[in-house]
């Protein structure tokens, strides 16, 4: 018996569908927090092996349709964490919620289940699978307003090491590198596992020597990095408006006024995570002023708000998810609004048809300019801020303008202790190292985070706890090769290997 087929038990190979939902849950292992990579040694070689034996296209569709949806469902089951900020209206959901979000996104694993049932057995139906793969992540990342979380080469994230051909070939080349040497079993030739070495010696050799580079100085500012640490159920509520807002208040000036004492002169930047005040801290004047008391001279606060602009008949026109800078007198000195909104989440997609109404507070926010490097006085290095999960595009966190440095504030206190923290971490880590750009990460429930501009961590503080995070702003590194062609390279080495696998005709 063949070699997958000899280790499967036979209640799951009269069961094709439910084997490749089962090796899609699994796979779920090799990506944060687990980061058990070695499982997709089995796991992509027998989804490969179980559609090889596909009677037609349509079954061939289907198991790689019930292997996305293990796939998503195992890696997003943490969404539904959020409904029980409000079970009592959304108990209905609960049952599907994650099936919800994993179905749309198994459809995308039929594009590459395709390619290995229609490809001859060997090297075509290898490299046309890891083309289809990575052709399916990018097309994730677009469609529908675009959904790329969990990519494969966030496999890597769990240190800068492997993380570093990113710079040249961004996630998703290491997606392509990950599936195709994920699919070696199925060569069986020696060949194959002596190429696969190499390649992992290069890619070691290669990360070893762009860590092993100086890096470039510090910038002198110094972070003072707020993790609140308040539970989304809480959050809105009128009676803990002020505590919240006070525990921000008391930690930024604890934070700030040390740091004062010990660099003094030197600028601070105190951040807080995604609407981490319960005011609308850009126009409400008392709250200002109180914000602006927490901050020593030379400090400038950075803080996640909601905004909102009336007409001049008083009604609400607009609600935006900003990040707005305070300097200590309280005045506005920078203002930056979220561009790519959270369908469900921040807007009602499908212009209202749907019948019910699941954005917090029931009015849709509007969307900001896009990308974009945040102006600050004094000639302090200017931010590209990303709000939520604007950070998990590849390729678009970066507008026109290089900014000095990359700041991701978001809100994951939606997840609770779950692996969609973690997920959402890794992105980030991967944005850095594929831009050259430091990271900022500060989270309302965690997980907060500075990374240098090779993904290294210089400081943080874990999910579910409150505290603050002291360091010094790192320095910039020049510009990657991704940074400036982008999603053109991987998407090449797609087309590529996608063609070759197509019309190659020598020995397969």
């Amino acid at each position: 018996m063949p070699l997958f087929g000899g280790i499967m038990p036979a209640f799951l190979l009269a069961r094709p569908w439910l084997l490749a939902f089962l090796l899609g849950a699994a796979s779920v292992l090799a990506l944060p927090p687990v980061h058990a990579v070695p499982v997709l040694l089995a796991t992509i070689p027998g989804f490969l092996w179980l559609i090889a034996r596909a009677p037609g296209w349509r079954r061939a569709a289907w198991w790689g349709f019930g292997f996305g949806l293990g796939f998503h469902l195992a890696g997003l089951y943490w969404v539904t964490h959020s409904l029980f900020t409000d079970i009592g209206r959304w108990w209905w959901l609960v049952p599907i919620a994650a099936p919800g979000v994993a179905l749309p996104m198994a459809l995308f694993s039929i594009l590459p289940a395709l390619a290995a049932w229609g490809l001859p057995a060997g090297w075509r139906r290898w490299l046309g699978f890891g083309a289809a793969w990575v052709a399916a992540e990018m097309l994730r990342g677009v469609l529908f307003t675009g959904f790329p979380w969990n990519l494969l080469g966030t496999v890597w994230a769990f240190h800068p090491l492997p993380l570093q051909p990113a710079s040249v070939i961004g996630v998703h080349g290491l997606s392509l590198l990950t599936v195709l040497l994920a699919g070696l079993p199925i060569l069986r030739s020696r060949a194959a596992w002596a190429g696969g070495a190499a390649v992992l010696a290069l890619w070691t050799g290669f990360g070893a020597w762009r860590l092993s580079e100086p890096p470039p100085p510090d910038h002198a500012v110094r972070l003072v990095l707020v993790q609140g640490n308040v539970a989304q159920d809480t959050k809105w509520d009128p009676a803990r408006r002020m505590p919240i807002f006070q525990r921000y208040l008391d930690l930024s000036a604890e934070g700030a006024r040390a740091q004062a004492e010990t660099h003094p002169g030197q600028p601070i930047f105190v951040i807080w995570p995604e609407t981490a005040s319960p005011f609308l801290l850009a126009q409400d004047a008392e709250a200002m002023r109180l914000a602006g008391g927490a901050l020593p001279d030379q400090a400038l606060l950075l803080a996640g708000t909601v905004r909102a602009e009336w007409g001049a008949d008083g009604r609400l026109q607009a609600l935006f998810n900003s990040l707005v800078a305070l300097d200590p007198t309280g005045q506005v000195v920078g203002l930056f609004d979220k561009a790519h909104l959270v369908p469900f989440g921040e807007y009602m997609p499908l212009g209202g048809i749907l019948p019910i109404r699941m954005v917090t507070g029931g009015v849709d926010f509007s969307a900001g300019p896009g990308p974009e490097v945040l102006r600050l006085p004094r000639g302090l290095p200017s931010p590209g801020p990303l709000i939520c999960y604007e950070v998990i595009f590849p390729g678009r966190v970066v507008g026109e303008e290089r900014p000095a440095w990359l700041l991701n504030i978001t809100n994951d206190a939606w997840f609770g202790i779950s692996a969609g923290p973690y997920q959402h971490l890794a992105a980030a880590r991967l944005r850095a190292v594929e831009e050259g750009l430091p990271m900022v990460r500060v989270a309302q429930t965690g997980v907060t985070a500075v990374f240098d501009a090779t993904g290294r961590k210089r400081a943080g503080l874990g999910l579910g706890s409150s505290g603050l995070v002291v360091t010094a702003l790192p320095g910039a590194r020049t510009e990657t090769v991704f940074a400036r062609f982008g999603l053109w390279l991987p998407l090449a080495s797609v087309l590529l290997f996608g063609l070759f696998s197509a019309f190659y005709r020598g020995d397969t």
